[in-house]
Formats: C-alpha cells, structure tokens, sequence
C-alpha cells in the first residue's frame, strides 16, 4: 500500500516542498504557542480556568 502511495508522489513535480511548508506551519504554530502562553497575564488565565466552575 505504502508503495503504491510513495511511487504516486514521486511522481509529482514539485511535492518535496510540501512536508518543508507542512513543518514549518506545525513548528509557527506550536513556537507562536509557547510564546502567547508565558505572555499571558495571570488574570485572564485565572478568570478563564474558573469559567466551568461559575454558574
């Protein structure tokens, strides 16, 4: 199975760029992330950790 997908792509100009875009999109978003997380102000993290608890 593998085999009839891996000769298919390689077969297509131009698809190595795909798994680079795929990468960089994952490593933006994750690095982006980390950034808004240590960022964050410790009110608005405390006021949305305690939304499911209000009534």
């Amino acid at each position: 199975m593998f085999k009839f997908i891996k000769g298919h792509l390689e077969s297509i100009t131009g698809i190595e760029i795909y798994p680079m875009i795929s990468l960089l999109i994952f490593f933006s978003f994750f690095v982006i992330l980390f950034w808004w997380v240590f960022t964050a102000k410790k009110d608005y993290i405390n006021k949305v950790s305690n939304i499911p608890l209000d009534h």
